[in-house]
């Protein structure tokens, strides 16, 4: 009896032990991943202070993303190109003769807003909106508040679909967002670009991440482009290199995998379709001829072994992307 007892209360330990120990392991996996989003956010900020020469900015968020996490892809030349930029000598401007101030009454700026919009300006809607508000911060603050969230919510939108623009195209929906909750459209439009920003920058510096991130923004936001390539691009380029690395590496079924996905989307390159073809065989070689069996014995087939695979003359698919 004192055995048993013994011997339950060491099960009982044992599994209090595991459970805390889990739990911890669960704890510590969601911080990295609330810590990885928030280091990817500051990174796209750097990424638009960099692009509007607020380069003090920008360096202080990618000295905080290095102090938090060193290897971060691409913070370490980001940082080198801020600190390039912000030394260069700013040039002694050219004296020019001040502007005549617009001497228009608010309501004249207001319907020049206006008739910006119907045109789809959105860029010099904003800044005659900007004009207004500085001269009257009060003048029908409602509706201008609505035009600023118009113009900012269509200009942000048009600079990611239109331009690839997408560092810009969220600035300008996070600004739309202060006068007004985000539709849903642009709301995953925003998030979309997001997931394409942090997705590129593990392209070229980590393939298993690039796959595994620009697997998500393909499935959802294909088109999406950061003036390169699109999304869909991305992951295809990643899928073939990705089975490079997992073919160069030792892992010939892995890398098959990965080049069925690329070819679900586009003909391999090159390189991929010498590899593809090697992987192929090495991974589903040909069958070995069996034994001679004796003619009172019936040959029957093991229930594990796989069947004969053809080796195909080619791993190019029948469809293009």
């Amino acid at each position: 009896m004192l055995l048993s007892i013994l011997g339950v209360l060491a099960l009982l330990v044992l599994g209090s032990m595991g459970g805390y120990w889990s739990g911890i392991g669960v704890r510590q996996s969601a911080a990295q991943s609330i810590r990885t989003k928030q280091l990817t956010e500051q990174f796209q900020y750097a990424l638009v202070d960099e692009q509007f020469g607020r380069y003090d900015s920008a360096r202080q968020r990618l000295e905080f993303i290095i102090g938090k996490e060193p290897n971060f892809p691409g913070v370490q030349n980001e940082l080198a190109n801020v600190l390039v930029k912000s030394t260069i000598p700013t040039a002694t401007p050219i004296p020019t003769i001040t502007p005549t101030p617009d001497l228009r009454g608010n309501e004249a700026m207001l319907a020049s807003a206006k008739q910006l919009i119907a045109a789809n300006d959105w860029a010099n809607a904003i800044a005659q909106l900007d004009q207004l508000r500085k001269t009257d911060a009060n003048y029908q603050t409602a509706q201008v508040d609505g035009m600023y969230y118009f113009a900012l919510r269509n200009y942000g939108v048009g600079l990611i679909q239109q331009e690839g623009n997408l560092e810009g195209g969220i600035y300008e929906l996070t600004l739309a967002e202060r006068f007004a909750p985000l539709d849903g459209s642009a709301a995953g439009l925003r998030e979309g670009a997001r997931a394409y920003l942090q997705a590129a920058s593990f392209f070229g510096v980590d393939w298993q991440r690039s796959v595994q991130y620009f697997a998500d923004v393909a499935s959802g936001w294909p088109s999406l482009w950061d003036g390169t390539m699109t999304a869909s691009q991305r992951y295809y380029q990643a899928l073939m290199r990705y089975g490079d690395q997992l073919w160069l590496d030792g892992d010939a079924c892995g890398a098959y995998t990965q080049y069925q996905g690329a070819m679900a989307l586009g003909t391999l390159d090159d390189t991929a379709t010498k590899y593809a073809n090697q992987a192929y065989k090495t991974c589903y070689p040909p069958t070995a001829v069996p034994p001679t069996v004796a003619p009172t014995e019936s040959a029957a087939p093991s229930a594990t072994e796989p069947p004969p695979a053809t080796v195909p003359a080619t791993v190019a698919p029948t469809s293009g992307p």
